[in-house]
Order: C-alpha cells, then sequence, then structure tokens
C-alpha cells in the first residue's frame, strides 16, 4: 500500500515535430517568393536568440532586398534588359541564399544549444538530490526542490535530505466501518458454530 514512491523522472525527449515544420515553413515562404520575404525568416531568427547580431542581419537582408526591389523597378523594358535589373536579379536571390543558410544554420544551432542546456540542467537537479516533478513518497506527495536558474552554479554542497515526513495521524473510522466490523463478527462466530457443530 505504502511504496517508494515514483521513480526517477527523465527530462522530456526535444519533440521536433512543430520547429522543423516552423522552419520549412519559413524557408518555403522565402524560397516560393523569391526572395522578396527572405527577411521573414530572419525576423523569426531574431526574436527567438534575440542577439544584436541577428537583428543586424534582419535588417540587412530588409534593406538588401528593398535595394534588389529598387534596382529591378528601374530597368527601363519589360524584362529585365540592362545592368540595373541583373544587378536587382543578382541581389535579390544572392540574399535570398545568404539569408536561408544564416537562418537554418543559427536557428538549429539556438535550439541544440536550448536542448542540451535544459539535459544539463536536468542533470545537474538530479545529481544536487532536487526532486524535479511531482513525485510523491509513502502515498503523500511531497513538495519539490528549489528549481536553480540558467548560468553557472555556484559550488555549494549538497544539502541533506531529510527523511520523508510521517503521514498525518489516522482519524477516528466513522460509524459504518464499526457497523461492518460488528456484522463480520458476527458472521465469522456464526461460521465457526456452524464448523464446530458438523
Amino acid at each position: 500500500m505504502h511504496g517508494h514512491g515514483y521513480g526517477p523522472q527523465h527530462p522530456p525527449a526535444p519533440s521536433g515535430g512543430p520547429t522543423v515544420t516552423l522552419r520549412a515553413m519559413f524557408v518555403v515562404l522565402a524560397v516560393v517568393t523569391c526572395g522578396f520575404l527572405a527577411a521573414a525568416p530572419m525576423l523569426r531568427l531574431a526574436l527567438l536568440t534575440r542577439r544584436t547580431r541577428d537583428w543586424a542581419a534582419f535588417g540587412a537582408v530588409v534593406t538588401l532586398d528593398v535595394a534588389a526591389v529598387a534596382f529591378v523597378a528601374n530597368d527601363p523594358g519589360e524584362e529585365i534588359s540592362t545592368w540595373r535589373g541583373e544587378l536587382g536579379v543578382a541581389l535579390l536571390l544572392g540574399t535570398l541564399v545568404a539569408a536561408v543558410t544564416y537562418y537554418l544554420i543559427l536557428e538549429i544551432r539556438h535550439f541544440r544549444q536550448a536542448d542540451a542546456q535544459a539535459r544539463f540542467l536536468y542533470h545537474q537537479t538530479q545529481a544536487m538530490g532536487y526532486a524535479t516533478g511531482p513525485q510523491q513518497a509513502y502515498g503523500y506527495p511531497q513538495q519539490t526542490g528549489p528549481v536553480p536558474h540558467p548560468g553557472p552554479l555556484p559550488s555549494v554542497p549538497a544539502p541533506a535530505r531529510t527523511p520523508p515526513t510521517p503521514p498525518p495521524p489516522t482519524r477516528p473510522a466513522p460509524a459504518r466501518i464499526h457497523q461492518v466490523r460488528a456484522e463480520l463478527d458476527e458472521l465469522s462466530d456464526y461460521l465457526r458454530k456452524q464448523q464446530g457443530g458438523n
């Protein structure tokens, strides 16, 4: 009835399904629009990482796309026939390739680092003896230990584990249980008499 509680919990496996789908959607969006929306994946990357470098790359892609559209728009013919139009198309396609490559490399790296950090923190909390989830001991829930903040962990000795709290005192049984006990006693007496008489 009273056991040792739940076993150790393992960190959740990364679910890459939604992330991969979003990654593919942003790349397809940039490619299908021939680079006109190459800034969309860069914006997603900048919002994910919140690094100045990625915001600067997003700004550079927007600037290059606007310059490419200006060059193509200033081409006098209906088809691209001058150096301005050719430069605009080359700039648009070059920006597309550079933006998609940069986005894929850094976004994959971002999620790998986040996963590695989550696994590291999980193993650190296990090594320090903290509970990481809703565990039970002797049938009663316990408080979970403190959750460490991301970053370098101080070298503090692990706290001594306290024994589990004893169960609360039992309260008196209701009257119905007394009645059932009395009936069972009567039944056992009756059966003893029956077996003794036969």
